[in-house]
């Protein structure tokens, strides 16, 4: 049994529509706005990120404490390490709904938003869909069987090049070190 890599949690109406209207007004602004956006978005911290912070502080402090002044604050440390083990397994945590109800958003949230703004943009219409990909062996079958010729297009591509540009439009760019 595998572990999913991420969970669809549906949204709520209120941050849809905020994020309608952002976009809109991105739009509006042009694309020197989307980019400023998106730059943004990148130094965005997430719900999830500031409570992994906040327990490794918590953590941290807990050792330091339990040295110097008491055995007793151990305890701190083993909270923090419950709080870590329970999101480990459940995908979320009390913290981080705490967190979440200060204004941060999750990371698919942001995510979500920086997807948007790059289809807003207009960074994928260049890149094959389902519909450009033939099936070479359906077309082949229908000629074959007397069926309607058809005339292969030059913007048809192979579905093994179609999925390695999509793979390489969607890849992240690393950082330079």
């Amino acid at each position: 049994m595998s572990l999913p890599m991420s969970i669809n949690v549906p949204a709520s109406n209120a941050s849809v529509n905020d994020l309608e209207s952002r976009l809109a007004r991105l739009a509006a602004n042009g694309p020197a706005a989307i980019d400023a956006r998106l730059a943004e978005l990148d130094y965005e911290w997430s719900a999830g990120r500031i409570a992994k912070g906040i327990l490794s502080v918590a953590v941290l402090l807990g050792v330091v404490l339990s040295f110097t002044v008491s055995i007793w604050w151990a305890i701190l440390t083993l909270a923090a390490g419950l709080f870590l083990f329970q999101y480990l397994f459940t995908y979320h945590s009390l913290l981080v709904g705490m967190v979440k109800s200060l204004g941060y958003r999750s990371r698919s949230e942001i995510e979500h938003e920086k997807f948007a703004l790059r289809t807003l943009r207009g960074d994928f219409r260049m890149l094959p869909t389902l519909h450009d990909i033939e099936d070479m062996d359906d077309i082949t079958r229908l000629e074959g069987e007397g069926g309607i010729v058809l005339e292969i297009e030059d913007r048809k591509v192979d579905a093994r090049d179609a999925a390695k540009e999509v793979i390489q439009a969607t890849t992240p760019l690393q950082a330079a070190p």
